[in-house]
C-alpha cells in the first residue's frame, strides 16, 4: 500500500496544501488544495474519497476533482465516504447547484456520477485488498479518524482532534500498526485556541502518545503556515526518543 501526500499543512502559503492523501491511485483520503498538484491521468484515477470532516481546508478540491472525473459514460462512479453530517453538509453548501453543480444528479438522479456513502464509527469500508475502519475523534465538528489495513499492515491518520478517549484503543488494538499520521495545529503557546478549535498542541499530542502501545512511525500533519519548525522542536522536547517526524507534501510512505 502506497500512501502519496499530496497536503498537510493547516493552510496555504508558498509551498503549503492542505489536507490530502492519495492511497495507491483510486483513493483519497481528504481531498484538500493539494489534490490540485495531481498530473490528469491520477485524478481521472480517483474513484473513492474519505473524507474526515466537513471544514473547507479538507474538502476544498472536492467539487473540482468531481468535475475533473465526470463522465457522461462512466463505468465506475465517484464515491464520497463520511460520518452523515458531513455529507449533508456538502450536499447543502458545495454541490447545491449554486456554489457549484449537483453530481449526485449528473448526468441523471437515477445514475449519478457523485455518489454518498454515510459511515460511522466501528464501520468498515472494503476497497479491494484495503480495510478502511472509521474511528470517532473530537474536533469543533463530528468527524472521524480513519485505519487502513492490508496484507502488509496498517495505518492510522487522525484527522483533526484533542485529546480524546476513542482513538488510542483502536490504535491500540492494530497489532501491526506500522504508520500514524497525526494531527498538531498549533504550539503550546496557543493551547486556548487549540482546546477552543479542537485542535492538539506539543504538549496534549505527547500525553496522548504515552498511552499508545505501538511504536510505528510517527508523522505530524495539520501544522499552522509559519509555526511548523516552533511546533516540531517542542514535540520532539517533549517526547524524546520517538520515532517522530513532520510530513511534508510529497512523503510517499509505504505499508
Amino acid at each position: 500500500m502506497r500512501i502519496r501526500v499530496l497536503g498537510c499543512s493547516g493552510g496555504i502559503g508558498a509551498g503549503a496544501q492542505t489536507s490530502a492523501m492519495l492511497i495507491d491511485n483510486d483513493v483519497l483520503i481528504d481531498a484538500g488544495t493539494g489534490i490540485g498538484d495531481l498530473g490528469l491521468e491520477d485524478l481521472d484515477s480517483i474513484r473513492h474519497v474519505f473524507l474526515t470532516h466537513a471544514h473547507l481546508d479538507h474538502i476544498a478540491g472536492l467539487p473540482m476533482l468531481a468535475d475533473r472525473v465526470f463522465d457522461e459514460n462512466f463505468e465506475t462512479p465517484l464515491t464520497v465516504y463520511a460520518r452523515e453530517e458531513t455529507l449533508r453538509a456538502v450536499q447543502d453548501h458545495l454541490f447545491n447547484d449554486v456554489i457549484w453543480p449537483d453530481f449526485a444528479k449528473l448526468p441523471s438522479p437515477q445514475n449519478p456520477m457523485l455518489r454518498y456513502h454515510a459511515c460511522g464509527p466501528g464501520d468498515t469500508i472494503t476497497i479491494n485488498h484495503r480495510d478502511f475502519f472509521a474511528v470517532d475523534v473530537m474536533h469543533s465538528v463530528p468527524s472521524l479518524g480513519y485505519t487502513v489495513q492490508n496484507s502488509g499492515g496498517a495505518f492510522a491518520v487522525s484527522g483533526d482532534t484533542k485529546t480524546n478517549e476513542t482513538l488510542w484503543p483502536v490504535l491500540n488494538a492494530c497489532e501491526d500498526l506500522r504508520v500514524l499520521v497525526i494531527e498538531v495545529s498549533f504550539p503550546d503557546e496557543m493551547q486556548a485556541l487549540a482546546a477552543e478549535s479542537g485542535h492538539y498542541t506539543p504538549k496534549t499530542l505527547t500525553e496522548d502518545l504515552c498511552r499508545l502501545r505501538h511504536e510505528p512511525e510517527i508523522w505530524l500533519t495539520g501544522m499552522k503556515p509559519g509555526e511548523e519548525a516552533r511546533i516540531y522542536e517542542q514535540v520532539i522536547k517533549a517526547a524524546p526518543g520517538k520515532n517522530i517526524q513532520m510530513l511534508s507534501r510529497g512523503t510517499i510512505l509505504t505499508v
